[in-house]
């Protein structure tokens, strides 16, 4: 069973709030603070899109998939909330507008995966891994683009695997019952 920080709903206001969260929606955004040219632009497209659904953008704040993210989101008007590993918020890449300085190195990996209602991983290495390791152990949702592959014989429950920035954001509005239409993929 999955546990969301915000209870699913099939609806939202004007700006993305669930009711009765009070908040609104956080989409966590993890991979690895260097990236390639095409991953930074698949962050880019998924920070855009989030910021499309209203929803806050929550990531490491750092550079890489987590600036290209943070970059989408913020100049798509959206909103932005970095959670740095040390602190001095100086660090943060230039389009966070909210920083929270941890000082607690790789172990802010937790907080940036159990802020989101759900995740989005870009690619990434050995720390985007132990987010999605965390994310599953607390039932956050994952969505992965271009990146790790969990290989389980029952395969990995809330656990999906995405194609493009369009797919992950409907995945993560799937899994959070955010859609009233029928699923988008059909059975083979």
């Amino acid at each position: 069973m999955m546990r969301m920080l915000h209870p699913p709903s099939k609806a939202s206001d004007e700006t993305g709030a669930l009711p009765g969260s009070g908040d609104g929606l956080y989409i966590s955004v993890i991979g690895g603070g260097r990236c390639t040219a095409p991953q930074y632009a698949v962050a880019e497209a998924v920070g855009r899109l989030i910021a499309g659904m209203g929803a806050v953008l929550v990531c490491g704040g750092l550079g890489g998939v987590m600036e290209g993210a943070a970059r989408g989101a913020a100049e798509a008007g959206g909103r932005t909330l970095a959670i740095l590993p040390g602190h001095d918020r100086s660090a943060a890449n230039p389009y966070m507008d909210t920083v929270v300085t941890t000082g607690l190195g790789h172990a802010r990996n937790l907080l940036v995966v159990s802020t989101g209602d759900a995740v989005i991983a870009v690619g990434g290495g050995y720390g985007t891994l132990s987010e999605i390791g965390l994310a599953c152990k607390i039932g956050r949702p994952v969505v992965v683009l271009d990146g790790w592959r969990l290989a389980r014989d029952e395969g990995t429950p809330g656990v999906w695997y995405a194609d493009t920035p369009e797919e992950a954001v409907l995945l993560v509005k799937e899994a959070l019952g955010l859609l009233d239409a029928e699923p988008f993929w059909s059975e083979p």
